[in-house]
């Protein structure tokens, strides 16, 4: 199984959009800041992933979720969870 996911940063906020093949250990590497591009932000909280057996298809979707239409796109559809956040 291979995973796009979405991390949600509690220091700034700020969304960081991956691809990997092993989510929990990923998400562990981000928040053990042993992932370079993330270590100051951390902790992160998994907000949003999707499932795919191929590695080429999770990536696309990697690529195209980094986009800044689509960027657009994850904040309407993730809304009720942002909106829960503010309460």
């Amino acid at each position: 199984m291979h995973y796009v996911y979405i991390l949600k940063s509690e220091i700034d906020s700020e969304l960081y959009i991956g691809c990997i093949n092993n989510l929990k250990r990923r998400l562990s590497a981000h928040n053990s800041k042993k992932v370079a591009s993330t270590s100051k932000r951390v902790p992160f909280h998994l907000i949003y992933y999707e499932v795919y057996l191929d590695s080429k298809d999770a990536c696309a979707k990697e690529q195209f979720l980094k986009t800044g239409w689509d960027r657009n796109h994850i904040k309407r559809n993730l809304a009720h969870y942002f909106n829960r956040q503010k309460v």
